[in-house]
């Protein structure tokens, strides 16, 4: 069975699993109609086997996947894969890192040019309280490869908050068409906007709000760390909060986060390599909410294999 025939036996063995739905969002139960609205949320699929060893297989038997929102499962409609959803991407670059990721332009060079044909990739750099675009939306892979140049390395350019400027790449996704959205964000983490004693993961008001606006926009931010001048000195405490925010933003929308230990990565290679892996894995899942009320929920995906690890957000804001 070809990889493409898998994906979609996946998606319909989905479906099939569940009742019909009646028109304009409502679904029968006897005489009564319960209201609802659809969901969309981006999901990576792997065999834990292959998480492990880092190697792809041919495909991967998911049996029957399971939404859960606020721990009530809720009824699949689609599921959509690499071909039937092509991706947009958004690459964030903080414009004061260590001069260190200037050697990694080439490879982030590479990876961008070999994204699947369809691809949807801008690039911008994070300076000062600005995002400043050095190439907007485009499947011109070729020329968003050729969009990067090296930092400045100064602290004078550094960010208010790198979460803060995420919030501002998100709104770029909404003229896009519907598909898979995701953003790779190269960052030292840290958010010092309302001072360094207020730089945890637990305490960054722009982290939080970058998280529910990436859940609310189903776009899954994965982050590589590479430090700046504030972060490059080893203080454990800096670092710290840096990564944690970093794991924290990608664990709860459904990325993932890279670190090389607390220096500059020697090179960003092994982390293209499993993120390409993420990223042909990923899939866009539709479900039907049955909760209306105004607020955050949240979401678990699984399956009836044991085996199979599905990565995706752990919830959402609905207002």
């Amino acid at each position: 069975m070809t990889k493409k025939l898998l994906m979609m036996a996946l998606a319909l063995s989905a479906i099939a699993a569940f009742g019909p739905v009646g028109a304009a969002g409502q679904e029968e139960s006897g005489t009564r109609q319960q209201k609802v609205r659809p969901v969309s949320i981006p999901i990576s699929i792997f065999t834990k086997q292959e998480l492990r060893e880092g190697q792809m297989s041919e495909y991967v038997q998911a049996d029957r996947l399971i939404v859960r929102e606020d721990r009530e499962e809720q009824t699949i409609l689609s599921i959509r894969s690499v071909t039937d959803a092509p991706l947009s991407l958004a690459v964030l670059i903080q414009e004061d890192l260590v001069s260190e990721f200037n050697l990694q332009i080439k490879d982030l060079s590479e990876f961008i040019r070999h994204l699947p044909k369809g691809s949807r990739v801008m690039v911008a750099y994070l300076r000062g309280g600005n995002l400043q675009i050095r190439q907007r939306f485009t499947d011109d892979l070729e020329l968003a490869s050729k969009a990067f140049r090296i930092v400045s390395s100064s602290s004078a350019a550094a960010p208010r908050s790198p979460f803060d400027s995420v919030v501002d790449a998100l709104d770029r996704f909404d003229a896009l068409p519907a598909g898979r959205r995701a953003i790779l964000l190269v960052s030292d983490g840290l958010d010092v906007s309302q001072g360094l004693s207020s730089s945890s993961p637990g305490q960054s008001i722009d982290l939080d709000r970058a998280i529910l606006r990436s859940q609310r926009r189903s776009v899954a931010v994965f982050s590589i760390y590479v430090p700046t001048p504030l972060t490059e000195n080893g203080n454990p405490r800096l670092i710290l909060n840096g990564q944690g925010s970093l794991s924290r933003i990608s664990e709860e929308t459904g990325g993932r986060a890279f670190f090389q230990g607390t220096a500059a990565p020697i090179s960003f290679i092994p982390f293209f390599k499993d993120l390409r892996m993420l990223l042909n894995r990923q899939f866009l899942l539709t479900y039907l909410s049955t909760h209306m009320k105004k607020g955050y929920h949240r979401v678990e995906v699984t399956s009836t294999n044991p085996e199979v690890k599905i990565e995706h957000p752990k919830g959402y804001y609905y207002r």
